[in-house]
């Protein structure tokens, strides 16, 4: 016979933070903003997808970006290079954001008057995943370098992401990476995923990839 408790607090946590999320996504609908939650591994070109990202959109949109990280502001620096507005977030050791982080990332950003926020959540292919940001939608980015089966690996991740950006397309020839078995293995995880080959470096595919943003940025805030 058991002398303690056992208490079930996660799906409570993760329960009332979808509630928190959905609301800051009326918020943001009836502010006529549009957030996005971008993740991925360490390393995989967030920052400089987020770059090309800016460059091709900034004539169109007034964006604005918030950096999660664990520590230092090295991805506000090069992101403020780029005349969108930015502002870094800590997360005190913390793997990922939720909604009522993003939500005071986005009252130190102040989004008023803008178009877009771009979350760049914590580099990880677990935590993130597992919360909702209150973000409008969900991209993730999976690069050459780390495996055309990441897909089976980390599927809640694939699962949840409206987009697939699969970076360092140029690097292609060097590593032992199946560009249709990738695909095939994310539609397993989420048949309704676009899935979009691009590298960052040399600007390749990034124009189908802000013409789907941009779409759903002016969907959004019509």
């Amino acid at each position: 016979m058991k002398d303690f408790k056992v208490l079930e607090i996660k799906t409570s946590v993760f329960a009332d933070n979808n509630i928190q999320a959905g609301k800051l996504r009326e918020e943001l609908k009836e502010k006529k903003v549009f957030l996005l939650n971008l993740m991925s591994s360490p390393g995989a070109g967030k920052t400089t997808t987020l770059v090309r990202t800016i460059n091709e959109l900034k004539d169109d949109l007034k964006i604005g970006v918030m950096e999660a990280d664990i520590d230092s502001d090295v991805d506000a620096r090069t992101i403020s290079q780029t005349g969108a507005k930015a502002i870094q977030l800590h997360t005190g050791g913390m793997c990922h954001l939720d909604a009522q982080m993003t939500r005071q990332g986005l009252e130190g950003l102040d989004p008023d008057g803008l178009d877009l926020v771009i979350l760049e959540n914590v580099g990880n292919l677990v935590c993130p995943a597992e919360f909702d940001t209150g973000a409008v939608k969900n991209a993730m980015i999976l690069s050459v370098p780390e495996g055309d089966d990441k897909p089976l690996k980390y599927p809640l991740m694939f699962s949840i992401c409206d987009v697939v950006l699969i970076n360092k397309m140029d690097v292609l020839p060097y590593f032992n990476f199946d560009l249709e078995k990738c695909k095939e293995n994310i539609r397993l995880r989420n048949p309704n995923a676009i899935i979009i080959p691009i590298s960052a470096l040399k600007e390749e595919g990034i124009k189908e990839w802000t013409d789907w943003l941009h779409h759903a940025v002016k969907s959004w805030c019509e």
